[in-house]
C-alpha cells in the first residue's frame, strides 16, 4: 500500500552518563554517533539489516565491565524479623541497588524513582536476600542519600576503581574482586572523595557493613583501603594518571580522571580539542537538577503546581524555555512523599524531553508513533497534548519498562490515548500496514540539550523526511 509518510527523527540525551539520575546507564545514539562505527548498535548476530527495513536503533548500553567471570553473591537465609541496627541503612540499600544495576540489568533511574506503596518493603527485601539481614527502614534522609550514592558512584566508577585498585594489590581487575566487597569500597572511597563525608565515619559505617554481610577480613581491608584514601585526599596526594604521550594516552588518561569511556574522550578530543573534551567531561559529572513538569492532561497549570509547591516549602524556579515546567535543585522527596506524582498532579521530566515535544508539536487527532518511548516521559507529555483525540503508539522492546509507562498513563489519565506496544521499531516497520496518515516516529534519543542555560539545538541530528513513499 503506497502511504505518505512523515517522520521527525530527533535523537535527544541528557548528557549525563548514568544517572543521573536522572540519568540512565544506557548511552544514546548521540554518543554513539561520536563513537566508533564498530561499536555501534544495530546489526543482527548473523548478517546486516536488509535496506528495505527501518534502520532506527536509538540506544546503546555502554559497559566495559561484563558479568563474565563474576559470581552472584548467595543468597543467604534469615529471619525476616532479624534487623542489624547496627549497619548503616543507606549503604546497605546503595550496595544493594549498585549489585542489581551492575549485575541485574536493573535501571538507576527507575530504582530512585519507584513510589509504589510496597516499594520500601521490597527495597528490605532485596537487602535481606542479599546481605542476609534486614536494616531499619530507609526514611527520608536515608532515601535521599540513596539516590545520591547511587547515582554518583555509577557516574564515577571509572575513577574509583582507579583510586580502589592503586591501593589494593589483591587483585589486578576488577573482575577478580568479590562483587558486593567492590560495591561498598566504592561506596566509602565515593563518600570521602566526592561527599566530602567525615573519614572516621565513613571508615567506621562500611567496615561494620562488610563484616556484617561478608566476613571480618573483607573489613580488615574495607579499613586499610579507605584509611589510606582518607589521608591521601587530607594530605592532597590522591593518585592521578598523568596526562602525557600520545593522543591515545591523552585519552586513557582523561577517562579515568573524568570517568568517561576512552572511546568517547578520544572523540571528543578529536572534535572538540583536549580543553573543549575537559569542560564538557566536567559538565557531564556535574549534579543533575530536576524538572517538574505540570500534567495539562489532568487540567493541573503550572500555576497550580507552583502554588503546591510553596506549600511544600520546595524550592523552585520556573523554566524560561517551557510554560509547563518547574526546575528544583532539592526538595523532590518532599514532592513524592506529598503523593503529587503518585497522583499524577506532575511528573518527573527534563526539559530538553519537553523541547523535542515542542518540535513535534503533537495536534488533537493524531496519531504518532514514539518509536523507543519507555518509561514514556515524551509519550505521556505528547498524549497531554492531544487533549483527549488521538492515539500514540508507544513501542519498546523492553516489556518491563513499558508496564512503568502503562501504570504512568493511568496516573496521569492519559490511557485512553496511549497505546503500548512491545515490538523492535526495526521489524514493526516493515511489518506494520501503513494507512494514510501522517505518522511521526520519534526516537526516545534527542539531541536538545539544556547547557550551560542555554537551549542547543544539533540540527544535524533533527532530519525530516516528507512526502516519501513505501
Amino acid at each position: 500500500m503506497v502511504a505518505t509518510l512523515s517522520v521527525i527523527w530527533v535523537a535527544y540525551h541528557s548528557i549525563h552518563i548514568g544517572v543521573g539520575i536522572g540519568r540512565s546507564p544506557v548511552q544514546h545514539l548521540v554518543y554513539a554517533s561520536l563513537s566508533n562505527p564498530s561499536i555501534t548498535p544495530g546489526r543482527r548476530k548473523a548478517g546486516r539489516w536488509s535496506s528495505n527495513q527501518l534502520f532506527c536503533t536509538a540506544s546503546l548500553v555502554v559497559n566495559t565491565n561484563t558479568s563474565e567471570g563474576k559470581k552472584r553473591n548467595p543468597v543467604k537465609p534469615g529471619d525476616k524479623s532479624k534487623i542489624n541496627s547496627k549497619v548503616s541503612p543507606h549503604r546497605a540499600a546503595s550496595a544493594v541497588r549498585l549489585l542489581r544495576i551492575e549485575q541485574g540489568g536493573a535501571f538507576a533511574d527507575l530504582l530512585s524513582a519507584d513510589c509504589r506503596e510496597n516499594a520500601i518493603d521490597d527495597e528490605m527485601d532485596y537487602i535481606q536476600r542479599t546481605l542476609g539481614f534486614r536494616t531499619n527502614p530507609l526514611d527520608a534522609r536515608n532515601t535521599r542519600l540513596v539516590t545520591d550514592i547511587v547515582a554518583g558512584v555509577v557516574r564515577w566508577k571509572r575513577y574509583l576503581d582507579y583510586l580502589i585498585f592503586s591501593l589494593y594489590n589483591g587483585a589486578t581487575k576488577v573482575k577478580n574482586m568479590e562483587p558486593l566487597l567492590q560495591q561498598i569500597l566504592r561506596i566509602g572511597v565515593y563518600e570521602i572523595v566526592k561527599l566530602g563525608m567525615p573519614p572516621y565515619a565513613v571508615v567506621n559505617e562500611n567496615v561494620t557493613l562488610a563484616r556484617a554481610a561478608l566476613r571480618a577480613g573483607a573489613g580488615n581491608m574495607v579499613n586499610g583501603i579507605l584509611r589510606r584514601v582518607a589521608s591521601d585526599r587530607e594530605k592532597d596526594m590522591l593518585p592521578l594518571p598523568k596526562v602525557e604521550g600520545d593522543n591515545r594516552s591523552k585519552a586513557r588518561a582523561l577517562s579515568v580522571k573524568y570517568s568517561h569511556p576512552v572511546w568517547m574522550v578520544r572523540r571528543w578530543m578529536t572534535y572538540l580539542g583536549q580543553e573543549g573534551a575537559i569542560q564538557l567531561m566536567e559538565w557531564n559529572n556535574s549534579p543533575p537538577s530536576f524538572s517538574l513538569r505540570a500534567n495539562s492532561g489532568r487540567g493541573v497549570s503550572r500555576d497550580d503546581l507552583v502554588l503546591l509547591l510553596n506549600k511544600l516549602k520546595v524550592p523552585h524556579e520556573l523554566s524560561p524555555h517551557m510554560t509547563e515546567f518547574v526546575r528544583l535543585s532539592m526538595g523532590l522527596q518532599n514532592v513524592i512523599q506529598a503523593g503529587l506524582l503518585k497522583e499524577g498532579i506532575c511528573a518527573v521530566q527534563d526539559e530538553a524531553a519537553g523541547l523535542v515535544v515542542s518540535v513535534v508539536d503533537p495536534q488533537p487527532g493524531e496519531t504518532i508513533i514514539d518509536c523507543c518511548a519507555a518509561p514514556g516521559g515524551k509519550a505521556l507529555f505528547m498524549a497531554s497534548r492531544l487533549q483527549g483525540q488521538g492515539s500514540i503508539i508507544a513501542i519498546d522492546v523492553n516489556q518491563a519498562r513499558l508496564r512503568v509507562l502503562e501504570a504512568a498513563a493511568k496516573v496521569q489519565f492519559l490511557d485512553s490515548v496511549v497505546n503500548a506496544c512491545q515490538d523492535d521499531i526495526r521489524s514493526f516497520a516493515v511489518s506494520y500496514y501503513l494507512v494514510e496518515l501522517s505518522y511521526w516516529f520519534m526516537p526516545v534519543c534527542s539531541l536538545l540539550e539544556i547547557y550551560k542555560g542555554s537551549v542547543v539545538i544539533e540540527e544535524n541530528f533533527i532530519m525530516y523526511f516528507g512526502q516519501d513513499t513505501y
